[in-house]
């Protein structure tokens, strides 16, 4: 199925796990939303994990076989940390897992971030803030932004509550957080409902044949 189709799906109440949503069967067949460099760049427009003007300039600046590779490596990023997180899902992190968190770091190494100072209006008065910039000077600068946020699920989340949906043909992840923790789909609307209707078949068939 094209991606182009239908949108990225944002489920998961974490930016690191929809980056890993970002291959998902929302019907029937595989959508895979980074499958090509436009495709990449649509996604990271959509989730606004970086500004549509340096979407813009990279695209210009970059041919078609640049912004694929850099997609692909995207991907195999992406296949790396989902394979790390399903490992470690449903259990808090513990201190000999950032062992095989090397590769990220070392990915983190390369990105080109410096302070900025600048202001904003916060109830009539003007707030100075200190804003991280980013420098977008080549298609491999789109991995930072996605190792940025594999690093803040990393560190800023429970891994306890980092879930699979169930649904039987449901690949995508999420973050629980809601109360009680009890969040089983990753949509009411999508698998919830198919459970629904699920459940609602198996009953009255066991009342027919009872």
């Amino acid at each position: 199925m094209d991606y182009r189709q239908i949108p990225a799906m944002m489920l998961a109440d974490a930016p690191g796990l929809d980056f890993l949503n970002s291959l998902a069967t929302p019907v029937d067949e595989p959508v895979d939303w980074i499958s090509d460099g436009e495709g990449l760049l649509a996604w990271l427009d959509q989730a606004g994990f970086v500004p549509r003007a340096a979407l813009e300039g990279i695209r210009n600046r970059s041919t078609t076989a640049e912004l694929d590779d850099v997609a692909a490596r995207a991907r195999e990023l992406r296949e790396w940390f989902r394979e790390f997180v399903h490992k470690r899902k449903g259990r808090p992190l513990v201190a000999k897992d950032l062992r095989e968190l090397e590769p990220l770091n070392q990915l983190l190494e390369q990105d080109q971030q410096h302070g900025e100072i600048v202001t904003h209006a916060e109830g009539g008065v003007t707030r100075f803030e200190v804003r991280a910039q980013r420098r977008w000077q080549s298609p491999e600068s789109l991995l930072m932004p996605i190792a940025e946020a594999f690093a803040r699920l990393v560190c800023d989340e429970d891994f306890t509550y980092v879930k699979a949906c169930e649904g039987p043909a449901c690949t995508l992840m999420f973050a629980d957080h809601t109360r009680g923790h009890a969040r089983r789909w990753c949509s009411m609307a999508i698998c919830g409902n198919r459970a629904k209707v699920a459940a609602h078949r198996a009953r009255l068939k066991e009342q027919l044949n009872g």
